[in-house]
């Protein structure tokens, strides 16, 4: 997930917004809203051609705690560092620093890096560049370790001047799309082998090639992060020649600042707000296509939430269409589970995991029998449940009270803790922030097409990307379905391998689904004919200000 409600790819003019210049996605559909309504939907608008001097952007996450790609995933770090592959807003994968990037045998894969790339400094990517930057995320600790659990050690080696090969212990079938997110994230090598530890943090910066740079200074703690327009972007100079993040947690400041024109835009916008933003304000609201999901799942091995059963007892417990209408306002629809379907509908084999989807049990509200399975878990519940949730989020405050209403009516206590955004975030990499919390309720989202790769964050072993298995789930059938789909060498192998292992992990609620959701971005006006892409897959991952 980072894919988790923080920030959670890194794509070139996809995934929520872009001020550039791609080519925008043909026609739009209709979805229901609140009331019965039918919401237009967009996945891109014309493409820009106005300059505009300067934009300031909400983070809604809060402040990130790094801009280190291999350790954090927000909104800010696609717009500074390119990738190896670009994601597109049709969902499709183009190249980006790399021209080519293909399977040469079904354990090797070939990157051709382009020759006209250069970092911030001038300074040309060279294959070593490329090394020292796939190679920190086959570091367990990497948020994305997990595309790279297939690689060989020592794996990844320069084989030209322009040229990288990775060797493989398996087939993969799954890396070439998750290398169209912030997995392969392009940095030089000599920049962060000298700044180290510090590498994205506020001292030391960090070094990439994308249509914005950080300069020294730019990020000032607590406060915002300054960027300018790198001029010699190798796609085309930037349209917006100063991007300014501002951190906005809370919705209802947010949504003032909006739509009073203070704040420019902000992607993951509170749907609470609609009202607000739909009415005379300083811009508009756009609804698009998402991958994001509201759910909770277990943080712990030895807590009682680690039981399966405990889980399916407080999904049994959740009313999903008062969820819609209450937390969502009427802008998602009822997820069943961990893989939307939106995320499958461009790939080859789609037929296929549609009816592994439609196969699945619609969430049906049963209080008694919830309370049978709770009875029957054997877990103990003598004392109260914490479930976690960034502190101002509206929606995530709902959440976790909707959960906790659950929970009471079936005889579960659960506490609900309200942590500030640093700690929220740190919750997720740091194992010493989860002591004492049971739950946490995240808003997750998939950032590239591959269908196997969130699922496997938090159901796979380890060692093999589980990077969120932190209850330490362990189904051995799950285990064996999911490698075989990734080790599949053909499209309909692979699709029918993760359609049998969705049907025995569904059931486990690793996350309880609750709602999947649309994603909502504002724009201030003065945006109109500068926004190409409002595009929108993936929650929070591409503010995308690019060339021409």
């Amino acid at each position: 997930m980072k894919r988790i409600g923080l920030a959670t790819g890194a794509l070139v003019c996809v995934a929520a917004l872009a001020l550039t210049a791609c080519s925008p996605r043909t026609g739009g559909n209709a979805a229901d809203g609140d009331n019965g309504k039918k919401i237009t939907l967009v996945d891109a608008q014309p493409a820009g051609t106005k300059a505009v001097d300067k934009v300031t952007w909400a983070i809604v996450e809060g402040e990130p705690a790094t801009l280190n790609p291999a350790s954090s995933a927000n909104l800010i770090i696609p717009n500074l560092c390119d990738n190896l592959l670009s994601l597109q807003p049709d969902f499709s994968v183009k190249p980006g620093v790399a021209e080519s990037a293909e399977w040469a045998d079904p354990v090797t894969f070939v990157i051709k890096i382009r020759s006209d790339v250069k970092f911030w400094d001038g300074n040309p990517v060279t294959a070593d560049d490329v090394v020292y930057s796939l190679n920190l995320n086959t570091n367990p600790a990497s948020q994305w370790y997990g595309a790279f659990a297939l690689v060989a050690p020592g794996g990844i080696v320069a084989t030209g001047p322009d040229e990288v090969t990775v060797h493989f212990v398996a087939p993969d079938s799954d890396f070439r799309d998750a290398i169209s997110g912030q997995g392969s994230a392009v940095m030089q090598k000599k920049f962060g082998e000298a700044a180290g530890q510090g590498l994205g943090t506020a001292d030391a910066g960090l070094m990439c090639t994308g249509p914005y740079k950080l300069d020294k200074g730019g990020w000032k703690p607590g406060t915002e992060i300054d960027t300018v327009a790198n001029e010699d972007y190798w796609n085309g100079a930037p349209l917006v020649k100063n991007m300014n993040y501002k951190f906005v947690s809370d919705s209802s400041t947010l949504t003032t600042a909006l739509t009073q024109g203070e704040i420019d835009g902000a992607i993951n916008v509170s749907p609470s707000s609609k009202a607000a933003f739909q009415g005379n304000g300083a811009g508009t609201l756009t609804v698009g296509h998402s991958t994001a999901s509201y759910s909770f799942g277990p943080v712990s091995a030895t807590s009682a939430a680690a039981n399966p059963k405990v889980r399916q007892a407080l999904s049994m417990a959740i009313d999903r269409e008062q969820y819609l209408k209450t937390v969502v306002n009427g802008l998602g629809y009822v997820q069943k589970t961990i893989v939307p379907e939106f995320s499958f509908q461009s790939k080859e084999d789609a037929s296929i995991y549609q009816a592994g989807y439609d196969a699945l049990p619609a969430p049906k509200v049963d209080i008694e029998g919830a309370k049978k399975l709770l009875a029957a878990s054997g877990a103990d519940l003598s004392k109260p449940l914490t479930i976690a949730i960034p502190a101002g989020a509206k929606e995530f405050l709902q959440t976790a009270t909707i959960v906790q209403s659950a929970g009471k009516e079936i005889g579960l206590s659960i506490k609900i803790d309200e942590m500030q955004a640093s700690d929220f975030g740190a919750l997720f990499y740091d194992p010493s922030k989860r002591d004492g919390t049971d739950f946490v309720a995240t808003q997750g989202y998939l950032e590239t097409p591959g269908i196997l790769g969130y699922p496997s964050l938090f159901l796979m072993p380890a060692e093999m990307g589980g990077v969120f298995n932190w209850s330490n789930y362990n189904n051995p059938e799950v285990t064996k379905g999911m490698s075989a789909a990734r080790n599949a060498t053909d499209q309909k192998t692979a699709a029918e391998q993760f359609v049998a292992a969705q049907k025995l992990f569904a059931p486990d609620q690793l996350q309880v689904t609750l709602a999947g959701t649309y994603q909502l971005t504002y724009l201030n006006n003065k945006l109109s004919g500068v926004v190409t892409s409002v595009a929108v897959y993936s929650s929070p991952w591409a503010l995308r200000l690019g060339g021409k």
